[in-house]
């Protein structure tokens, strides 16, 4: 056994090297202070679900990002949860039309690409936290990945890249 040591020594550093970092909800931090250190680049009115979700991205990636290419390692998106006003049954909109989120933040969806992750989808993983930061106990990551695995031509996100192609135009 003395003299394969050195040979499983070698094999297990190989292994370490060679095999990709594998992600998880753990590994995406919640970005404290994402309100004021980040762009709202959208909000997007759900009325199936009486929800207004502000967009978030972080400032490096806004500026790296650029139309019809992958979006750049370590960007950070976040979909932040708000309900809608509701005046009885029917949700409250402004002037505009669009709906009135209430100021108390629900859920936080964080979307990060790091490009030593090795994921389904590219290099992007996803954390869910409660408005508070904190993990929301018992997430199920499955349905972001199957649903994220449908925008593969937009590098796995529903809104951002569509807004880079918009600010380019």
């Amino acid at each position: 056994m003395r003299r394969f040591f050195p040979y499983i020594v070698a094999g297990a550093a190989t292994l370490a090297v060679t095999t990709p970092l594998y992600s998880g909800p753990d590994q995406v931090a919640f970005p404290t202070g994402y309100q004021a250190a980040f762009v709202n680049y959208l909000d997007v009115d759900r009325l199936d679900r009486k929800r207004v979700r502000k967009m978030y991205v972080n400032p490096e990636a806004l500026a790296a990002a650029k139309a019809g290419e992958d979006l750049p390692d370590g960007t950070i998106l976040i979909m932040e949860d708000h309900d809608a006003v509701l005046d009885g049954e029917m949700m409250k909109t402004d002037m505009d039309g669009r709906l009135i989120p209430m100021e108390a933040v629900g859920n936080i969806f964080v979307m990060e690409k790091n490009a030593s992750w090795s994921t389904d989808n590219g290099n992007w993983d996803y954390a869910w936290y409660l408005a508070d930061g904190t993990p929301r106990p018992e997430a199920n990551f499955e349905g972001c990945f199957a649903c994220h695995n449908n925008r593969a031509d937009r590098d796995y996100n529903f809104t951002f890249s569509n807004y880079v192609t918009d600010q380019a135009r």
